[in-house]
């Protein structure tokens, strides 16, 4: 692929590196890791094959072989020598070709996979039967938390308001984390923390009462009170989210947070078996 035009904040991005905390070092990756793994099951590449993850305004890119390649993600409303095409669904691209996004229609990180052109296996369109697993792209979100070590620090009025109000994701923001604005949040007593592991999708509290949420490029540990951690299978939904979206907040149980991400796995599965079924016959 040759760039034309490179676009803002258009990097290479896998489903992070684990194992290199204890060196300071975080597993990063892309915003999106449901919306990666679902593109290279769907090209039949290994799950943590590199993918572009694309902002808006978005690349023009120029195609220097014959290839296979899907969008998925955030709707940039993606045009191929200057047809419309859709996302999920796997597309051929002959030499020559120039892919071009026109709008942000829905979302704010598209990614697009690619893989060397092979006519004899089966690519499916992630059609009706697996779009519950698409994260929501909408500017205004629900996002599910289970409570975080110190979120018995918080006052009562402030543990309600956590999940009553809404909460606007910042300008500030980037893939470190997500600044929210809201009334600010209150604790019972400030104390004096060690700073302790964090992760993806960690609430913290800033010391103005403001909550952060942290993102792909998190640091790999914080002094603030940790009050949340958005579940596994909602992070994708969050990382759809940009600058001024709205954002509400919903305590789950760790067994409810266990139970969506049983389930999710397992449509995952179904998805891997259908397209091996197609490729055997």
């Amino acid at each position: 692929m040759k760039f034309i035009k490179k676009g803002i904040l258009t990097t290479f991005q896998d489903l992070g590196k684990n194992g290199l905390r204890h060196l300071g070092v975080n597993p990063s990756g892309a915003m999106d890791k449901l919306a990666v793994s679902l593109l290279n099951i769907l090209l039949q590449n290994h799950e943590n094959e590199p993918v572009l993850e694309i902002h808006f305004p978005a690349p023009e890119i120029l195609f220097e072989e014959d290839c296979i390649i899907i969008i998925g993600g955030a709707d940039f409303m993606p045009m191929l020598d200057n047809q419309v095409i859709v996302n999920w669904k796997a597309i051929h691209v002959k030499v020559g070709s120039s892919l071009k996004f026109k709008k942000r229609v829905s979302g704010n990180r598209a990614y697009l996979a690619k893989k060397s052109l092979n006519e004899n296996q089966f690519l499916p369109y992630l059609g009706n039967s697996f779009v519950r697993q698409v994260p929501n792209l909408s500017k205004s979100v629900e996002v599910r938390f289970i409570k975080g070590n110190e979120y018995e620090l918080l006052t009562e009025k402030s543990m309600q308001s956590l999940e009553s109000q809404m909460f606007t994701i910042s300008q500030n923001s980037n893939r470190m984390g997500f600044r929210m604005n809201a009334e600010p949040l209150e604790v019972e007593q400030k104390l004096e923390l060690v700073s302790s592991a964090v992760d993806f999708g960690t609430m913290q509290l800033l010391p103005n009462g403001q909550v952060i949420v942290l993102m792909a490029d998190h640091q790999t540990s914080g002094g603030y009170p940790r009050i949340g951690n958005i579940i596994s299978v909602d992070l994708s939904i969050l990382a759809q989210c940009g600058a001024n979206d709205i954002v509400s907040f919903k305590a789950v149980s760790v067994e409810i947070a266990e139970e969506l991400l049983i389930l999710q796995e397992k449509e995952i599965q179904k998805l891997k078996a259908s397209i091996r079924f197609f490729n055997e016959k």
